[in-house]
């Protein structure tokens, strides 16, 4: 007898639909799993075994095949236990092949015959109505993602082996997962992270709140203690919940690197990753076997935060050169290929010097110019144009540190930040940033003043800006003009934008 079953897998994470073909023939007793399964997969018909067992069904004694097609793609992980103990129990007659028309399913098996969550299951949910499934049934774990990707599919969460089957008899009735709102923002309700915390700091709370408006990317150069990292980790209180398009992509890449919370739905905020200067270019970009996402992919729609930059790895810095520039990364390994998303507002923090004291007004540097320049130097000049905004954080005088305060929360600023992205989404598109922008969006749509226009060329010219440089010159001055409310850019919004973009001290 030949049973079909839907279900689904993960290739990098992106769905691909999985058709579970169990048959059962003459031969020696025995269970073979073809279709390029890796480890888990194979290991996978040991825990159905022992499940099935568990609710009282024995396996015919028969040479049984299972195929996973298409065959020639590689599968990986447990979410294909459900459907294989599934197939058995139809291709014995133990269950009709008619109750699972329409109907996908996917889960880990426990050796009790309990359900499992797995990673990916609203990627795989994304990607089951494509294969003819109207019906989705995974682990109760899964159920809040896995039903917030596709309100035309029906997904049902259960717990055990013994309650899947009771519903495809009819016997038991398995709830409908139903979708949820997208969480509330943590960095919304966490007080002890407002930017009204920050004393001093006027030009880097201006940079920061430009980076947060148009999606550029900031680095802050400052001596030790001056508040680099804690303006760094106010940004995502800054920045405008999740757009629905967004939310989905993201809690779907975080679903598949396993992240997500058990039972819990669509991330609202947006993620904020800070991995430390010791991780590896692997670690960063994605791979392994099977290939995941790395640290850009899953800052992606959020911030990546690279505190001490010169400190990570000049590979790993320079791997960061294409994402930069056209949001998503590609990794090849000997026999697969995937693309991932990696659109992310860089955030970066470095001392001027070694030391860390270069500049200071009271401490004296210990470093020679010798090592300055080296230490600079690891950062190469390809991913510092790159970068949109360089501020100075100098140190914090005393009196400004124990001051009245009265600076603006980050509730404040987030609503200039959501007004500037309001118009940048009139102009450009859903969900879209001027620091997205194309060359010929930045020709089309960053219209200049006559004084700006003369001022910028002037600039360029004395201070040998590429043609990068002018384009990135122009996207920030843009956001200035958005966060001002202006249609036309100034010859105001070029000076600030070039300041940011040529430092003292900093290149």
């Amino acid at each position: 007898m030949l049973a079909r079953i839907r279900s689904g897998t993960v290739v990098g994470i992106q769905s691909v639909p999985v058709r579970v073909e169990v048959h059962l023939g003459s031969g020696l007793p025995a269970i073979s799993v073809v279709g390029l399964p890796n480890g888990a997969v194979r290991e996978g018909k040991d825990r159905v075994r022992a499940a099935l067992g568990s609710i009282g069904f024995r396996i015919p004694p028969r040479r049984i095949t299972v195929n996973l097609a298409p065959a020639d793609l590689r599968k990986d992980g447990s979410g294909l236990d459900l459907p294989l103990a599934v197939g058995l129990m139809v291709g014995a007659g133990a269950l009709p092949q008619a109750a699972l028309e329409g109907v996908a399913l996917v889960g880990e098996l426990g050796l009790e015959g309990h359900l499992r969550p797995v990673r990916g299951a609203l990627a795989v949910a994304r990607g089951v109505r494509p294969s003819g499934a109207h019906t989705l049934i995974v682990p109760r774990q899964n159920g809040a993602e896995a039903a917030a990707a596709d309100p035309h599919l029906t997904v049902l969460g259960a717990d055990s082996l013994e309650e899947v089957v009771g519903h495809l008899l009819g016997e038991v009735e398995i709830p409908r997962v139903h979708p949820r709102c997208p969480q509330e923002a943590i960095w919304e309700t966490r007080p002890d992270e407002d930017l009204a915390d920050v004393r001093g700091q006027p030009a880097a709370r201006r940079a920061l709140e430009v980076a947060a408006a148009g999606g550029h990317n900031l680095l802050l150069a400052g001596p030790p203690g001056s508040g680099k990292t804690m303006l760094a980790r106010r940004l995502p209180g800054i920045l405008p919940a999740l757009a629905p398009s967004e939310a989905l992509d993201v809690t779907s890449i975080h679903s598949v690197a396993g992240l997500l919370r058990e039972g819990s739905g669509l991330m609202g905020s947006r993620p904020f990753r800070a991995p430390h200067h010791s991780i590896s270019r692997t670690g960063m970009v994605g791979g392994g076997s099977p290939i995941r996402p790395g640290e850009i992919t899953l800052a992606h729609q959020g911030v990546l935060f690279l505190d001490e930059l010169p400190e990570f790895g000049r590979s790993t810095l320079e791997a960061l050169r294409q994402p930069l520039e056209g949001g998503e990364i590609s990794v090849v390994r000997a026999r697969e290929r995937v693309r991932f998303p990696a659109r992310f507002t860089l955030m970066a923090a470095m001392n001027p010097c070694p030391c860390g004291y270069l500049g200071h007004p009271e401490r004296p540097c210990t470093c020679d110019p010798g090592q300055v320049a080296r230490y600079r130097s690891r950062v190469s000049g390809p991913v510092q144009d790159r970068i949109d905004l360089q501020v100075e954080v100098p140190p914090v005088p005393y009196r400004d540190l124990r001051g009245s305060g009265g600076e603006e929360s980050s509730e404040v600023v987030r609503a200039r930040v959501r007004a500037a992205r309001r118009l940048q989404g009139e102009r450009l598109g859903p969900d879209r940033v001027n620091a997205g922008m194309s060359s010929g969006e930045v020709r089309r749509l960053v219209e200049l003043s006559p004084e700006a226009e003369g001022f910028l060329e002037r600039a360029s010219q004395r201070f040998h800006l590429s043609a990068r440089g002018v384009h990135r010159v122009l996207k920030v001055a843009r956001t200035l003009a958005d966060l001002a409310g202006a249609v036309q850019v100034g010859r105001a919004e070029v000076a600030e934008a070039l300041q940011y973009r040529l430092p003292g001290g900093i290149r």
